[in-house]
């Protein structure tokens, strides 16, 4: 894949293993996963299965998560950006997610909002996707606000192991 999107001050491009330390430490935070499960990796092992897990989504679909980073500071800030799902969430499948992950030192500074609204750019005018999809853990005020700023309906909640999440959804005007 050559693609990379930039906004006023994030530069997303393809997820590298030279992102495993940043990428490791982020996802290592239990307060990063608060809302996924309270399941930190452990161990940096995880987080370099995790990128070529991510970098076999690019080949295989044509596109999946990408790091977020700084222009200004050349620092990761997590990732963000489209998934074609092929499992089962919410009794659905194969349809195209938007997700984000941020370290928690750039919490609250609209860097997800920024990332959501290119992706969904690029979602809706370049790849001509027809209904964007998306999660968030109910209690996840945050993270539900950013979906809710992006354009993006609550069209019902759902249970998943007990856990209560919110699922959305937006169709393409451009079609």
């Amino acid at each position: 894949m050559d693609l990379t999107l930039e906004t006023d001050r994030l530069l997303l491009r393809e997820l590298k293993l030279s992102d495993a330390e940043d990428f490791f430490a982020m996802d290592n935070n239990p307060n990063v996963h608060q809302y996924l499960w309270n399941k930190p990796v452990q161990k940096i092992e995880e987080t370099i299965e995790i990128i070529a897990f991510v970098q076999k989504q690019y080949v295989d679909n044509g596109i999946g998560r990408f790091a977020m980073i700084s222009k200004e500071t050349n620092e990761f800030i997590g990732w963000a950006g489209l998934k074609f799902n092929t499992e089962i969430v919410n009794n659905k499948t194969n349809f195209y997610d938007i997700g984000y992950r941020l370290d928690e030192k750039f919490w609250g500074k609209g860097f997800a909002s920024e990332a959501t609204i290119a992706w969904m750019k690029y979602a809706f005018e370049t790849m001509k996707i027809k209904t964007m999809e998306a999660s968030a853990h109910t209690d996840n005020i945050a993270s539900n606000r950013i979906l809710q700023k992006i354009g993006m309906l609550m069209t019902e909640q759902y249970l998943e192991d007990g856990v209560s999440w919110n699922w959305y959804q937006i169709k393409n005007d451009l079609l």
